[in-house]
């Protein structure tokens, strides 16, 4: 009994210094924490708590899986573009064991419930009528749109993720791959004027400079055509009699879901036959699902790679 009681007051003083000593906070990049350890996020939303390192994230549109993948985080859930069209093939030996929580334009909110997210990561341009019954299942952190801002969305969801030294590190190599870009080009890079031509099932689109595609040519220094040069547009849809429109000195061609029979219509028009870009063998066909549904850093990055390859051959 005296050993006991002389035990316990060194106990009880071990167990105040234990508390002391592990009382930190943990905090984000913004500098706001709590003694959870969970951070303040700042975003489209407002103002959202989040845990210091989530474990189980869900994310509602391509850029977000683009992202969290290029920052080591396998979300358990995701989103497709399309009903049954899976994820994005070039992250496809990544994405195996993700479970498909509905499409883009219709999340599945009980399939989101039943995976018990930490985080769900989305834009308050896709899903902002949602957002609260998605803020009742997990800390949400919304971005303002998706598309041409996609550095800074990267950035946001890197915070979120408490992943912000990751994402300094891509983006580094992003702006590395940039220059060579620049340099291998040289003198021909004011004069490479580039045509970005999407094909949809029931319509042909140029884009412009407020695109994910249009940044990364802005950021090469990559000149537009006349036609695709309008610096705050998003795109515009083009008919067969203003094929003309499509020309550049290069043509960077893609098309999206069931499109392959528009994109063979477009292709035997005698107009399209007619373009320099067509005449010079100047016409690359790239992955839609890099080019145009990637909107993040990983894809940001192998289209710089593709751009390269293809400028400088």
């Amino acid at each position: 009994m005296k050993k006991l009681l002389t035990i316990f007051p060194i106990c009880m003083l071990l167990v105040i210094l234990f508390t002391a000593c592990g009382g930190q906070t943990s905090t984000g990049s913004n500098g706001q924490g709590n003694d959870s350890g969970e951070r303040v996020i700042k975003h489209a939303m407002g103002e959202t708590k989040v845990s210091a390192h989530p474990q189980r994230v869900v994310v509602l549109d391509t850029g977000e899986l683009d992202d969290a993948i290029a920052l080591g985080v396998t979300p358990v859930g995701a989103v497709s573009a399309l009903k049954d069209s899976g994820y994005m093939s070039y992250l496809q030996d990544k994405t195996k064991n993700i479970v498909n929580v509905g499409t883009i334009s219709q999340p599945n909110l009980e399939k989101i419930a039943s995976l018990n997210p930490d985080l769900i990561l989305s834009s308050k341009m896709r899903h902002e009528s949602i957002y609260d019954k998605l803020s009742q299942i997990a800390p949400t952190v919304f971005s303002v749109e998706t598309g041409a801002p996609w550095k800074e969305n990267f950035m946001l969801y890197a915070n979120a993720l408490n992943k912000v030294a990751e994402a300094n590190a891509l983006m580094q190599q992003y702006n590395q791959k940039i220059d060579t870009l620049k340099s291998k080009l040289g003198d021909n890079l004011s004069k490479t004027h580039v045509s970005i031509v999407r094909v949809l099932p029931d319509r042909v689109r140029l884009y412009m400079h407020q695109t994910f595609i249009g940044s990364i040519l802005d950021d090469a220094g990559l000149p537009r055509p006349t036609s695709q040069d309008a610096q705050k547009k998003f795109a515009e849809e083009v008919s067969y009699e203003n094929i003309s429109s499509m020309d550049g000195d290069v043509i960077f061609l893609c098309n999206y879901g069931d499109s392959k029979a528009k994109l063979q219509e477009l292709t035997n028009q005698p107009q399209w036959q007619k373009l320099q870009a067509v005449k010079n063998g100047k016409v690359f066909q790239v992955s839609d699902d890099l080019w145009m549904l990637g909107i993040g850093v990983g894809a940001a990055t192998k289209v710089v790679d593709e751009l390269t390859t293809d400028l400088t051959k």
